[in-house]
């Protein structure tokens, strides 16, 4: 999954400090630890996350996931755009609840057999809106 991130302002602080782990498991070179994602990084890497959970793929938590990667081996066309739309809602809605999502536009790219994805959200409390971009495609 290919992200671009835009509108993110890193000199609004909010109240809470969000943490979480770089999932690209890059080491940092001093600490020789695993970098960490502080802040409006940390609930996008959540939010990218949950997006590519599949349902029973979590222990103990089967009921989180947006079904979406089974999507993907429908044909691509308008119909399934709507339907990836309202999954990745519904998971945001659902899991996350330190973000608001103002928008999500899938757009069918049958050519290339994928699906441009365009997210907007809020944070809770931070007046900044963020955006993502990326492609969903299937790997087989």
């Amino acid at each position: 999954m290919s992200t671009t991130i835009s509108s993110i302002n890193p000199n609004i602080s909010s109240t809470r400090t969000y943490k979480d782990l770089d999932l690209n498991f890059t080491i940092h070179p001093i600490k020789k630890d695993i970098n960490k994602k502080i802040g409006e990084y940390a609930i996008i890497n959540s939010v990218k996350n949950l997006v590519s959970t599949n349902f029973y793929e979590r222990p103990f938590r089967p009921q989180i996931g947006s079904g979406v990667r089974s999507l993907l081996f429908e044909l691509v066309d308008t119909v399934v755009a709507a339907q990836i739309e309202r999954a990745i809602s519904e998971v945001l809605e659902n899991f996350e609840p330190r973000v608001r999502v103002t928008r999500v536009v899938a757009s069918p790219s049958p050519d290339e057999n994928l699906y441009n994805i365009r997210m907007d959200f809020f944070i809770i409390n931070n007046p900044n809106p963020i955006s993502i971009d990326f492609f969903l495609e299937r790997i087989r």
